[in-house]
Formats: structure tokens, sequence, C-alpha cells
């Protein structure tokens, strides 16, 4: 772990301001895995963004923990219509940032965010910082304020 450096990470850091501290690494942490290798925590403690398009092309983040498949049939029927993954062009477009790093506030177009169930339980969690080798700590409390996500039952 390094002192922030990249400029997309201390982006992610002047939003977040003093209460969050973004840790940048010599490693990726693009996956979960990789996430939790690098920070030395559980899989299962990683929050994941995934970005979902609607068919009229929406942008839905979907944040669940590291361990968790999200069931795109759930969360269609939450937001009472179909969804499909995201390709990176799109997840750059709508978010500002490239498929591995895309944390959970400051994007470009405000998504509709869904915060899977099994991160709520948990006493801190791992996030994304803007880039594929940074990320920040916090509550699942304090995802759902930065995000403005909900905690629902979306995992398989």
């Amino acid at each position: 772990m390094k002192p922030v450096k990249n400029r997309t990470a201390r982006k992610v850091q002047e939003m977040l301001g003093d209460a969050f501290n973004v840790l940048e690494f010599d490693v990726p942490t693009r996956s979960a895995h990789e996430a939790a290798q690098a920070i030395g925590c559980d899989v299962s403690q990683i929050a994941k963004s995934l970005i979902f398009r609607t068919h009229a092309d929406d942008p839905v983040l979907v944040i669940a923990s590291g361990v968790s498949r999200v069931d795109q049939g759930k969360v269609a029927t939450v937001l009472g219509r179909p969804i499909s993954r995201a390709d990176a062009d799109f997840v750059r477009d709508k978010t500002g940032y490239s498929i591995g790093g895309v944390p959970p506030l400051g994007h470009v177009t405000p998504p509709k965010v869904l915060i899977d169930i099994t991160l709520e339980g948990m006493s801190r969690i791992w996030a994304a910082a803007g880039t594929p080798n940074a990320v920040f700590s916090l509550r699942p409390g304090q995802l759902a304020e930065l995000s403005g996500g909900v905690f629902l039952d979306i995992a398989e």
C-alpha cells in the first residue's frame, strides 16, 4: 500500500472527505479476490460494484459481497424492468470509471443503487476507489449513505 497518487483515486478521496482513507496498492485490486488478498481481509468483505443497464440505457449499480453472485432476475423484479450486464464502454460512459475500479459514488450519470443485504451485517467492508488498485474501508451504513443505495436480497 502507498499514499494516493493517481488522479482518479485522489478525486474519489476528495469526494469522500477526511472521514475515509483511500489506499493504493502496487498490485491489482480489480477483482474481489485480488482486493481481499492485497488488503488482507476476507473476500466476503469486498463490496464489488457491478454496473447493469436497463433497456432504456439507464445505469444500475449493484453492490454485492465479493463471494456473492447477483441474481439478475431479482434485480429486474425490484426495478420492475429487465436488465443486462453492461459492457466496458457503457460502464466508462455512465460512471466515468473503468471496470475493476468503479466506486460507489461520483458517477457521471447517477445510477439506481441496490446493495445486497449480505453486506449489511458486516462490521467493515472495502469498496473500489476509482482505479483497479485503489480501495477504501467503510461500514455498511456508510455505503448506503454515500451511494444512496438500499439493502435488498438480490444475490443468488
